[in-house]
């Protein structure tokens, strides 16, 4: 079998391969796995992040389970495969979103099981990067033109199966000469904007600028940022937005100064399930990632700790969101609802 590969996942038919994005920019490292369990840590310890980039990830886990279980493969023996991997992170929809397509492919036993979710997987692979580069062309319109967009977290093709949703957008502004150049807030405590957004802009030769997150105020004010554009692990069903911590307080700062704020995300993110954002589960993390930088302790040892991976921003401070069948200009219940149903409501 042909390799599968995206800039953070590989796939060789019987193995996955992840980029450990916890090394980077300092050192490129490729990890294997062969089981859904370790699949499962390796989403959960953030070697691979980004909320599609996790939902393709644990696709991959429960064709590995397959392959263990070989003639016994079925749907109730891949129930456990299933249940670990939905437990390794629990605000991404995505992630449940392709297990939830992997069971639906569950039709078979045995050999035949297996080629038909390593096929599903693929799909997925291949549908998320496909699926990048038709929302990059909807969303570049939405840029104001000769200046620069200030971006939070990543969202690139590390975090997806390739090109990226928001920063799939400002590539794709970018070669269209739209904008001027990015700004990236270091994205505490796991420094995603820092170690990988500017990493990947640089590697595309597209002019980058890193800011600590306190600055963004500041930077707002100086009146240079056309737009802020960012990424999404969750939509709700009024257009309430959960994504990386932080964002919400940008939401708010670029509505103070007048600056459009855009979400970026597939369909697949958005969750009609739950009317809004208060019944989003946010997923907290260990005390350590905010008291220690790269293994260096910054803190007092026994100094409690609040350590939300994530926030909600209310729909009422997004100006739109974008996905790769079209555009959603201030979101609210119906135009959400809309927007799913011309798109042949895939959930």
């Amino acid at each position: 079998m042909a390799i599968i590969e995206s800039p953070a996942i590989r796939w060789h038919g019987d193995r996955l391969e992840l980029l450990d994005q916890r090394a980077l920019p300092l050192e490129s490292r490729w990890l294997s796995y062969e089981n859904a369990e370790d699949t499962a840590h390796a989403i959960r310890d953030m070697v691979v992040r980004g909320a599609p980039a996790i939902g393709i990830t644990a696709a991959y886990g429960v064709v590995l389970a397959a392959r263990i279980l070989g003639s016994e493969a079925s749907l109730s023996n891949l129930q456990p495969a299933f249940d670990v991997l939905a437990a390794s992170r629990p605000t991404a929809v995505n992630l449940f979103w392709a297990l939830q397509r992997m069971q639906a492919a569950c039709q078979l036993q045995g050999e035949p099981l297996i080629e038909q979710l390593s096929a599903e997987a693929v799909q997925i692979h291949q549908d998320d990067r496909d699926m990048n580069h038709r929302l990059a062309q909807h969303g570049v319109a939405m840029l104001p033109p000769d200046k620069q967009v200030y971006t939070h977290c990543n969202t690139g093709a590390l975090a997806t199966g390739g090109h990226g949703t928001a920063l799939g957008i400002i590539r794709s502004a970018w070669a269209a000469q739209r904008i001027t150049g990015v700004v990236a807030g270091e994205t505490r405590p796991w420094m995603q904007g820092a170690r990988l957004t500017s990493w990947e802009l640089l590697q595309d030769n597209i002019p980058v600028t890193l800011v600590v997150d306190s600055a963004a105020g500041h930077v707002f004010k100086g009146g240079g940022i056309g737009a802020v554009i960012v990424g999404a692990d969750r939509i709700t069903a009024n257009g309430d937005t959960a994504n990386k911590i932080g964002t919400y307080n940008l939401a708010v700062l670029a509505r103070h100064h007048g600056i459009p704020f855009i979400v970026a995300a597939p369909l697949s993110t958005i969750d009609p399930q739950l009317a809004c954002g208060d019944a989003i589960e946010i997923e907290q993390r260990s005390a350590a990632e905010v008291r220690s930088i790269h293994g260096v302790q910054v803190a007092p040892e026994n100094v409690p700790v609040f350590n939300p991976a994530f926030d909600v921003t209310p729909a009422e401070l997004i100006s739109a969101i974008v996905t790769e069948h079209g555009v959603i200009e201030q979101p609210d219940t119906d135009k959400m609802a809309a927007h799913l149903a011309s798109a042949g409501n895939p959930r």
